[in-house]
């Protein structure tokens, strides 16, 4: 039981209001859209996201939070992010959510 719990126990008619945080984005968002594509290397088919301008540091925390959400392999290299497999519209839907334009290349 915590605090919360307790309290509306003591005060069953008194109506407590919860605090609303406002949830600020912990990576920068820009304005120019990212980009999505799907390639082939060595008949492994991969999707790349591409187009991020701002710090490295954002788009490899970015990278593991794909890779942790797809439960996939993948890496960040030359400021691309390269997922293992054809996830071009989990992706994007999981970019758009976060506040970023994406944009489909290829296919």
């Amino acid at each position: 039981m915590d605090l919360q719990d307790q309290l509306k126990n003591l005060f069953p008619k008194h109506d407590f209001e919860e605090p609303v945080a406002e949830e600020k984005p912990d990576i920068w968002l820009q304005e120019q859209p990212l980009i999505c594509k799907y390639e082939k290397r060595k008949g492994k088919p991969i999707t790349i996201i591409e187009g991020y301008t701002g710090a490295n540091q954002d788009f490899k925390k970015l990278a593991k939070e794909i890779k942790t959400k797809l439960s996939v392999g993948g890496s960040f290299k030359d400021d691309k992010i390269i997922i293992q497999g054809d996830y071009r519209d989990t992706i994007m839907t999981f970019l758009k959510d976060k506040g970023f334009k994406v944009k489909r290349v290829g296919g």
